[in-house]
């Protein structure tokens, strides 16, 4: 039986030299990278396409043949449609060990950097609570967003998810798309049938942290799983459902259409109807009927170049409008702002990351996480301490314990 190798073309060399003639099991993982991958019905395995530490990371599932290039195609489908999931790369068939038997199809996929699976996240020392709350939101979220591409999971769990630190929330990505299919648009009684799995499948994982003893002590997983349901809902509500505005307020369109940008959606469509009616009767009905995620994280890209989480970019263009606004009037061009903007205040900021701890958190989070440590220390100080000065603190006391690219932290004796 002939290897055949199905892909990306420019991925194919890469992983074209992974030992495809042993058993997944049998593969020797680096323990860094066995830190990030989460349970999986299937044997996977996170590898680098070769022995440089810097060289890029996969992981390798395996699975029937059937499964493994409907999900291939999935995958690929939702990277097109920019929706928040991991990329496929390969589909490797035709697999056979030493002794000429045959082993299971793998499907490859791109790891993705910065994330970790939600055990390692809600396994910390100082997890609270709110944790829990943002990574059920991140997931809400990610829940609304394909579900507005026709796009039902099947199987939606925190297991089958990556969560990235975004500002002071989390990012949650799709990993397995095994079980998913696309409509052209889904039913309420389709929906709800994936909230009914994921409600099902998020109280039990936190009932499983909850025994283990590493769960925030008092949480209770059926109520944070609510909490996911309850947060789509508004969530949906929000984008898809009419709002009835006062006609006398001239600004409530305006107010509508921000509300929705807050949320991280840009409105590509809308609808605005006055119902005629007298004085005290009279309506104005806001209809979305077109929106697409991503609303600072597109800005941020066109104005700066930068790629960023949503809500990253939506802190990154609050300290970019702040900046904008100490400008002298006549203002300058947007674009001459943000070029000053970057070259002032942004590059020097994370150029402060010293060689050896680059890696170890995004530039945008960095960014992000100085503005809060700057607020910090000058509360503690009673005076504004500046930016530099908070962020070489942060470089200084916080930096070096960060990994959320899962990097070790060294200890002093080392």
């Amino acid at each position: 039986m002939a290897l055949r190798i199905t892909g990306v073309g420019e991925e194919i060399a890469a992983v074209s030299g992974l030992p495809w003639n042993q058993s997944l099991e049998l593969w020797p993982e680096d323990p860094l990278l066995a830190e990030k991958r989460g349970i999986s019905r299937h044997i996977v395995r996170l590898v680098r396409s070769t022995d440089d530490p810097d060289s890029e990371v996969y992981a390798v599932k395996e699975t029937v043949s059937e499964f493994a290039n409907r999900e291939y195609k999935i995958l690929r489908e939702l990277k097109q449609l920019d929706a928040p999931s991991v990329q496929s790369i390969a589909v490797i068939e035709g697999r056979t060990d030493n002794d000429s038997e045959e082993l299971p199809c793998a499907l490859v996929t791109r790891f993705l950097p910065y994330s970790l699976p939600y055990r390692v996240l809600l396994s910390g020392k100082e997890v609270t609570a709110e944790d829990v709350t943002l990574m059920a939101n991140a997931l809400a979220l990610l829940l609304v967003r394909l579900h507005l591409l026709g796009f039902w999971w099947g199987d939606c769990s925190l297991s089958n998810t990556l969560f990235r630190r975004d500002a002071e929330g989390y990012a949650a990505y799709l990993v397995d798309a095994e079980t998913g299919e696309f409509q052209k648009t889904l039913s309420d009684g389709q929906r709800e049938h994936d909230l009914e799995i994921a409600h099902f499948n998020v109280a039990a994982e936190l009932e499983d942290l909850s025994l283990s003893g590493v769960l925030y002590p008092g949480l209770d997983p059926i109520r944070a799983s609510n909490a996911l349901i309850k947060r789509y809902h508004r969530l949906w509500a929000a984008l898809k459902e009419r709002q009835v505005l006062d006609p006398k307020d001239r600004h409530a369109v305006e107010r509508a259409m921000r509300q929705l940008h807050d949320l991280g959606f840009a409105v590509e469509e809308v609808s605005v109807q006055l119902e005629e009616g007298n004085e005290n009767s009279g309506k104005l009905y806001f209809q979305p009927k077109l929106v697409a995620a991503g609303y600072h994280k597109n800005r941020l890209r066109d104005l700066m170049g930068l790629d960023t989480e949503e809500l990253q970019a939506k802190r990154l263009l609050a300290s970019f409008d702040r900046f904008r606004g100490r400008e002298k009037t006549p203002k300058p061009p947007l674009n001459d702002s943000a070029r000053r903007w970057l070259e002032e205040v942004f590059n020097p900021t994370v150029a402060l990351i010293p060689t050896e701890l680059l890696g170890r958190i995004e530039v945008a989070q960095f960014f992000h996480e100085a503005l809060e440590h700057r607020w910090y220390l000058s509360e503690k100080a009673g005076h504004d301490v500046g930016l530099e000065f908070a962020a070489q603190s942060y470089v200084d006391q916080i930096l070096p314990f960060r990994r959320d690219s899962g990097v070790d932290v060294k200890s002093e004796s080392a």
